[in-house]
Formats: C-alpha cells, sequence, structure tokens
C-alpha cells in the first residue's frame, strides 16, 4: 500500500507522486565514472543539509516503519492518493481551505501548501498588499509571527515534503567542479567577422564588452527600487510594483521562486538603448552585428527583457522563440547555465520530453528537482555544455538551443534575441512552417510574420534574402530526400507533359 494512502482494501490503493511533478528517475548507470560517485557522495550531502520540515512532515517512505500516520484520521479524506488530495484543494476558495484545515492536523498541514496560496492570489491579486513572507500569511493578510505552527509529527508525504525539500536543499555542488569538456567557452570579445564565421552556432561567454556599458555599477536592484518604487514590472503572472518584489526577494522560501522578466522595461525606466544614442544606458554587444528583425520597426517582435531574481530563481530547460539567437548579459549577481544543442538528430536533454511538433517541452516544474534527479546524467551526456557568467560578463545562447538558467544569488540582467545574418534562413523557415508556434509579434502581424519579414527584407537588405532563401531551399532539399525530390519534380513538370528528371543540374553532389 502506497505510504500517502491509507485505504481499508488492498486493491484500491494508488501510487502517491509529488503533486503536478510528475517525476522520472534517470536509469542507474551499471558502472558509473568516479565523477558519478563523487555526485553520489554530493547527492548524500546535500540530502543531509536539508533542515526538519516546519510541520514535522517526512517523506512517504517513512510510513512503511511507522507505527502510527495521522493520515488515518481526516475520514473519508484518507482513502485519498495525496496527489489527488492536493489537486481537490486546488478547487478550494481560501474560506474552504481555513475551514478544513481546522478539522484535523493532516489536512490543517494539506491546506497549508503554499503552492495552493499562491495560486489564490495570482487568481484574484489586490490592489494593494504587504509581501509577509509565505502565500498564505500575504493573502490572508496577517502577519507571519501571529500564523500558527502545529507540529504534525507522523505524516507522511512526498506531495507536502518535496517542495520544502527542494527549497531547501543546497544547489552548490550541482553547479561547481564542471567538467573542462562541459565548460562554455570564455573570451574577451569577438569581432564582427570572428562571431559570423566561428561562433553563430556556439554557447560562449565575453567577459568585456559589459564593463563598457553605463548601467554597469549603476544599475543593481537596490538603485532601481530607490529610483522606481511604484512603478509596476511583470514577474510572471502578476505585475507589482518594484518595492513590493524586492521585498518578496528578500523574505520568501518558495521551491520556484517568482522571477521578474519585463519586456517594456526600456520604456518604463526612460532609458535608451541604441548603440551611438545620445545618453545610451546600454547597446547590444557589437560583435553580433546587425540584427534583422530591426527591419520590422515597431512590428517586430518582444525582443529585450530586463531579469531580476533572487537566489534560487531561474527558468527551467526551454528554447528561445521564433529560432532566435540570444545574449544574457549580467549586471548583478550569477548565473549557471546548463545547454544543450538541438536538432531533428539529436534526443533532447536528459529529463526532458518533446511532444512530436516540438512545440511544448516537458520537464520538473523547479530547477531544484531537475538538479536532485538528473543533473548527474545530464552531466555525462554528449553536448552538454555549462558555465558560471558573472557580473560584467555576457552569455550568447545559440538558435535552437536548450538551455536551463539557474541564479547562483540575487541577480539583475538584461537579455535581448536577435538575427544574425548567419542565421537569417532558420528564422524564416521557422515563421513560414511553423506558423503555430510563432510567438511575441502583434495579434495583426502573428499569422503574416513570414510575409511581411521577407517584403522588409526586400526592400532593405535583398541580397542577404535571397542567401537566406536560398540556404532555406537547401536545407529543405536535404530534409526531404531524394525521393520527395525526384516526385517534386514530376509533380511540377505534370501540366508540360510527362517529365523524369534529378532535380536541375546543379545538384550533381546529391546524386546516390
Amino acid at each position: 500500500m502506497a505510504p500517502g494512502a491509507l485505504l481499508e482494501h488492498p486493491w484500491d490503493c494508488a501510487e502517491s507522486r509529488p503533486n503536478k511533478r510528475h517525476r522520472t528517475l534517470p536509469p542507474p548507470s551499471p558502472s558509473p565514472p568516479p565523477a558519478a560517485d563523487l555526485f553520489a557522495q554530493d547527492t548524500e550531502d546535500v540530502a543531509t543539509a536539508v533542515p526538519m520540515h516546519p510541520l514535522q512532515i517526512k517523506p512517504s517512505g517513512n510510513a512503511y516503519t511507522a507505527t502510527e500516520n495521522i493520515k488515518s484520521r481526516c475520514g473519508s479524506f484518507a482513502r485519498l492518493p495525496d496527489e489527488l488530495l492536493s489537486h481537490i484543494f486546488e478547487s478550494f476558495d481560501a474560506d474552504a481551505l481555513v475551514r478544513l484545515g481546522s478539522t484535523c492536523k493532516a489536512l490543517y498541514a494539506f491546506s497549508r501548501l503554499d503552492d495552493l496560496w499562491r495560486a489564490l492570489f495570482v487568481a484574484s491579486p489586490p490592489e494593494d498588499f504587504v509581501w509577509r513572507g509565505t502565500w498564505r500569511s500575504t493573502f490572508l493578510g496577517v502577519p507571519q509571527e501571529n500564523i500558527a505552527s502545529i507540529p504534525c509529527k507522523n505524516l507522511f508525504s512526498d506531495v507536502l515534503y518535496r517542495p520544502f525539500q527542494c527549497a531547501h536543499t543546497p544547489l552548490e555542488p550541482f553547479t561547481s567542479n564542471i567538467p573542462s569538456q562541459n565548460a562554455i567557452a570564455r573570451l574577451f570579445d569577438l569581432t564582427c567577422d570572428e562571431y559570423a564565421e566561428k561562433w553563430t552556432d556556439k554557447p560562449f561567454i565575453l567577459t568585456s564588452p559589459v564593463k563598457e556599458w553605463p548601467v554597469y555599477e549603476t544599475w543593481t536592484p537596490e538603485t532601481l527600487v530607490e529610483k522606481y518604487p511604484h512603478v509596476k514590472f511583470r514577474a510572471e503572472a502578476v505585475d507589482w510594483p518594484l518595492s513590493k518584489y524586492m521585498s518578496y526577494m528578500s523574505n520568501s522560501s518558495d521551491e520556484s521562486p517568482l522571477y521578474l522578466f519585463d519586456r517594456s522595461f526600456v520604456e518604463k525606466t526612460g532609458i535608451t538603448a541604441n548603440h551611438g544614442a545620445p545618453n545610451a544606458a546600454y547597446w547590444p554587444p557589437t560583435c553580433f552585428g546587425e540584427d534583422l528583425f530591426s527591419v520590422l520597426g515597431d512590428q517586430r517582435p518582444d525582443c529585450r527583457w530586463m531579469i531580476m531574481g533572487p537566489k534560487r530563481s531561474g527558468s527551467t530547460f526551454h528554447k528561445d522563440p521564433n529560432a532566435t539567437n540570444a545574449w544574457n548579459a549580467v549586471l548583478t549577481g550569477s548565473k549557471y547555465w546548463l545547454m544543450f544543442p538541438s536538432s531533428p538528430t539529436l534526443s533532447p536533454p536528459p529529463g526532458v520530453i518533446l511532444s512530436d511538433d516540438h512545440s511544448e517541452i516537458t520537464s520538473p516544474l523547479s530547477i531544484a528537482e531537475y538538479l536532485l534527479a538528473f543533473h548527474a546524467l545530464a552531466r555525462r551526456t554528449p553536448g552538454c555544455h555549462e558555465g558560471i557568467c558573472n557580473a560584467g560578463e555576457v552569455v550568447h545562447v545559440p538558435s535552437g538551443w536548450f538551455h536551463l538558467v539557474l541564479n547562483l544569488e540575487d541577480s539583475l540582467a538584461l537579455t535581448q534575441n536577435f538575427v544574425p545574418r548567419k542565421k537569417l534562413s532558420d528564422v524564416l523557415g521557422f515563421l513560414r512552417d511553423q506558423r503555430d508556434q510563432v510567438s511575441g509579434f502583434k495579434d495583426d502581424v502573428c499569422d503574416q510574420a513570414y510575409e511581411l519579414f521577407v517584403e522588409r527584407l526586400r526592400e532593405t537588405h535583398p541580397e542577404i534574402l535571397e542567401v537566406g532563401l536560398a540556404e532555406l531551399e537547401r536545407k529543405a532539399k536535404k530534409g526531404r530526400g531524394r525521393w520527395e525530390e525526384l516526385t517534386k519534380v514530376v509533380k511540377e513538370e505534370e501540366n508540360k507533359g510527362f517529365s523524369f528528371g534529378f532535380g536541375g543540374d546543379d545538384d550533381d553532389d546529391d546524386i546516390p
């Protein structure tokens, strides 16, 4: 019988799994290398470093040797697996959660799960509030010191314990001792030609360009909140005045901390971000050259963001939108990066599941959960790239690469997506062939983004466009294969009478 589900009949048992966290453990290695042995020791050290749960809840496995499980005292709810019980609680309002929590210790513990209160807050955020350390205290408007904490000894639940474990697991062992073969290249700077010839498809860190920006060493979380305390910035699903977000940053223990990610920061702060403009606050590193999306003017997709977050915040594995490249410049703090290349012939990173059309990426919801379950395997997987980008440095993310980002300390960064000349064909192909995945454009542009981009490039950069379209067609031919090419030629000639050929005189290199 699953320890999280106390049932009267053994045939009614159900596996208890973490709420919203379908974890797939990596396969064991039959003969792990020495690095894996070291990681196993690190994992043991991490486990011993996690403090006791404030309600004295323990993982589900402890129920097998316990003489009592207080979940048996919560009536009909005792029959339900922990995950299902938690899902049911997600449908309750605040009043129902408070009343249920007053009936017994087990339901008290389930009603205290802070993710429930975070969802309630985000669904109906109050206009004015004081951050009080937890989502429950903040939603109820009760000072944290006045919130009772009733011990729930002899309650065993991964659903309740796992978020606490992930929020308090030391992450330093996972981000240190990076193997030399995985290390992201660190460079002082690059010229435009060097970037175009050798580095467009590779991750790297530049240590020089950001230090030339006026905002470097003048923009910090503290200076920004002093200057813009009441300006609202977007933090995931909420818009908060910066002063309130700073209160959250300094007093929160969320498993996945709220991450400020604002696309309108230039307008909100009144700065200029163009190289050569009077009083420019920052500009893209010059080695990246012209961003071809700039030909779209005010019809271009969202491209730049200010990012701020506390230690342990960040983003799980994802790809940047519209097949663009990106750079991410750290102004304060430091970030750990874990990257993998992507192509139709490569598997996704360990622990990551891709939909058939690559439009959806499924992975553990928290960074800590991923590191605990998959980091050792990821580090040994071919193609793995790791690095730490410190304050005053900028990391380059190639088009299509999977990347996970973790703030090693409270951090402030600026990031921008762009289209370099060498990757124009990839972006054109994405806009043309994956229209349902195109994002960031205004609604009236999104469906016709490819046509608009081609039209503007034809007006401003006809030679670059022709090279991009030719490269796109070459990749399409390579992807179609020889039979598709042969049948394509036949179909094109059907209206002119029967014809058969190999697709043109310039295709000799493709003939078997």
